[in-house]
């Protein structure tokens, strides 16, 4: 019997609830895949609130990673027993096992574990289309990087690094700033003790970054359009204390001919061909060592209320799974 997470409404982590479910058999173009781990992420708690509408009732999870044990009809480019991961629609991963399509799988090499890979699709590959496609960075450059202890964060420090760019990351607590400079940051400002943006242009003697990326929204926003040099751009992929507020053109102008830009994963991983070479990439770097994937939580999925709990509370360090 498969079981799977399931809200009836949108609300707190307490509409969750883990149930049996029938899953059925896979049709034209879909697979059944046995989760080995599934990963949890903050675009999930936007789909429970309702901040990112879905048809009710639904399933929660974003990100998962198993073994298909099924193929539909007319399927001949994967076979059961394949290794695969995933990141992105239909909702419904936070459950033992699934009926998924084949164009949302990702084959997963043998030497990348699956805990690592529900830990890491997302995040990854989130840190893969801002450090390749956003924005031409080079060698020597220094950008911003807000909870630079999280999940992208302590990915993002250490690509950023491989690539010679000089990363300054923003944390909450000391022993989050420890953690952020261990995985690759330059420097690290405590946003409740010091004021971001002097301490940007400080430095970077008063000019400035090129881009600042922000995953936290509401809360960051005039910080980080305050941290950016002339022409600068900021890169708002996430929205952990709330949306980003109307945008003020003239604001722009006033504030150097900046730029803004809301960016969605989807966009990035459409297109399989550039999707299988963000990963590839990334896998290369991951099984390699060259980057370490820091699972500091782990759950069971029945706890998900629980993990919700500690994920929106900031309690959470690195990348978070649950084990099935």
């Amino acid at each position: 019997m498969a079981y799977a997470v399931r809200i009836d409404e949108a609300g707190g982590p307490e509409v969750m609830h883990w149930e049996p479910v029938e899953i059925g058999t896979p049709g034209p173009g879909e697979v059944t895949v046995r989760h080995g781990a599934v990963g949890l992420n903050f675009a999930d708690t936007y789909f429970r609130t309702g901040l990112y509408p879905a048809p009710l009732p639904n399933g929660l999870g974003v990100e998962g990673a198993g073994v298909i044990e099924a193929v539909g009809p007319g399927i001949t480019d994967f076979t059961p027993g394949d290794r695969v991961t995933y990141t992105g629609s239909p909702l419904g991963a936070y459950s033992t096992e699934r009926v998924m399509p084949t164009d949302s799988l990702i084959r997963l090499p043998d030497d990348i574990d699956f805990e690592t890979a529900a830990a890491m699709t997302m995040r990854g590959l989130t840190t893969a289309y801002l450090l390749r496609r956003i924005h031409p960075l080079q060698a020597g450059d220094t950008v911003l990087l807000h909870a630079a202890a999280g999940g992208v964060g302590l990915i993002f420090s250490q690509w950023a690094a491989l690539l010679g760019i000089r990363v300054i990351g923003t944390v909450s607590t000391p022993e989050k700033a420890e953690i952020a400079l261990a995985h690759g940051c330059a420097e690290v400002v405590l946003y409740r003790e010091q004021d971001v943006a002097a301490e940007v242009r400080r430095l970077t003697d008063g000019a400035g970054v090129p881009v600042v990326y922000d995953s936290i929204g509401a809360t960051t926003y005039e910080t980080s359009l305050s941290s950016l040099a002339r022409r600068g751009l900021l890169v708002c992929f996430g929205t952990s204390s709330g949306p980003i507020p109307p945008i003020n053109a003239m604001d722009l102008a006033v504030k150097g001919s900046v730029f803004v830009t809301r960016p969605a994963l989807a966009d990035y991983i459409a297109d399989p061909a550039e999707r299988a070479e963000l990963a590839g990439e990334l896998f290369d770097h991951v099984a390699s060592g060259r980057i370490r994937i820091e699972i500091n939580q782990r759950y069971d999925l029945a706890d998900c209320v629980q993990a919700h709990r500690d994920l929106e509370s900031g309690r959470t360090v690195g990348s978070s799974v649950f084990k099935v």
